[in-house]
């Protein structure tokens, strides 16, 4: 039986808890601060998106969970990320290297640079289920197979011995999913999994995932630029700004209501059938370079409402209606500050 939104949202305890996490790189222009503070929870059975544009963060977040970032120049300055009790980011890397796959699957946005280009996808497929779960070569090639059936590989039996070259981008992006699923994870990342893709390729690979989290009940994370792929497939959604959370709501209540200026530019950017003729909205100015500690909003310098608290004060994420949290001064539909 397939779950509601609101029954995922709310099914139990969490199956991951992040609090207070920060990642910094030393880079030689100065330290730059990518994630800033960054708390979640995620559900068993959820679909979390998580959205915002290119350098806000969203990536740095995940695979800073998993240790995934290139240490030095990058820094987990602070945080926690507590999985089934056990907090992922005091794991040692021979500890954390059991959870990837096992219990976190993570989908990387380039098939053809997160694959070996000289390894065969069965290797490839099957050194996680002969690694974690023990399986002889014989098991885990019939596991194999049974992956890309699953994803929809044709001819999959045929196919083991094939390098990534011979596959095109879509089912490059098939076998990437196939390896993330390899040993059933109870939580899976998908990081921008369709960017590169066709429209077409696109649709068949959210319905694959889709299929896939009703059938095994994984809680999702998918990372996007792109708020529309998320409107039918979100439960919950996380918009990311210059490193910070700025806003969390349902998806019905963020598409229905958005409380944030920058979550209302991102809609508004979004090409609508029901609006035809109307020009789309354009969110002026450049990201946060983040070679600084944020201090003030950092959406303010290409904020229309900002005034001068923004500029002085770093709002915190608060719970305004229920499943429904905002960092904003500013109140868009009174036209007044939220806070005096």
């Amino acid at each position: 039986m397939t779950l509601t939104n609101q029954s995922k949202s709310s099914n139990g305890e969490p199956i991951l808890t992040v609090n207070n996490l920060k990642t910094q790189f030393h880079t030689q222009d100065g330290t730059v601060h990518a994630v800033n503070g960054v708390s979640f929870n995620l559900h068993p059975g959820e679909l979390l998106g998580v959205v915002g544009e290119s350098g806000s963060g969203k990536s740095v977040t995940m695979m800073s969970l998993l240790k995934l970032i290139p240490m030095p120049p990058g820094e987990i300055t602070s945080g926690s990320a507590v999985h089934y009790g056990a907090d992922l980011l005091q794991m040692s890397q021979d500890e954390i290297r059991d959870i990837r796959g096992s219990e976190i699957g993570f989908i990387f946005q380039d098939p053809m640079t997160s694959l070996n280009p000289v390894l065969t996808i069965g290797y490839q497929i099957t050194e996680p289920l002969r690694t974690h779960k023990g399986m002889s070569r014989r098991q885990a090639n019939e596991r194999a197979i049974e992956l890309l059936r699953l994803v929809g590989i044709p001819m999959a039996e045929t196919r083991l011995n094939d390098f990534p070259h011979q596959f095109s981008g879509g089912m490059r992006q098939r076998v990437m999913i196939a390896i993330a699923l390899a040993c059933s994870p109870p939580v899976l990342i998908a990081d921008e999994p369709t960017t590169a893709l066709d429209v077409t390729i696109q649709a068949q690979i959210i319905e694959i995932v889709r299929q896939l989290q009703d059938k095994i009940g994984m809680a999702v994370i998918w990372i996007t630029h792109d708020l529309g792929v998320l409107a039918g497939l979100a439960d919950r959604v996380m918009v990311m700004y210059g490193g910070f959370v700025v806003e969390r709501a349902s998806v019905k209540k963020l598409y229905g209501s958005p409380k944030h200026p920058y979550t209302l530019g991102l809609l508004g950017s979004l090409p609508r059938l029901d609006q035809s003729g109307e020009d789309l909205v354009n969110i002026k100015g450049q990201p946060p370079y983040l070679t600084s500690e944020p201090k003030s909003c950092p959406f303010a310098p290409r904020c229309q409402y900002a005034y001068e608290r923004c500029f002085n004060e770093n709002p915190a994420l608060e719970l305004i209606d229920t499943e429904h949290e905002v960092a904003c001064w500013w109140d868009i539909e009174k036209g007044e500050p939220r806070y005096e």
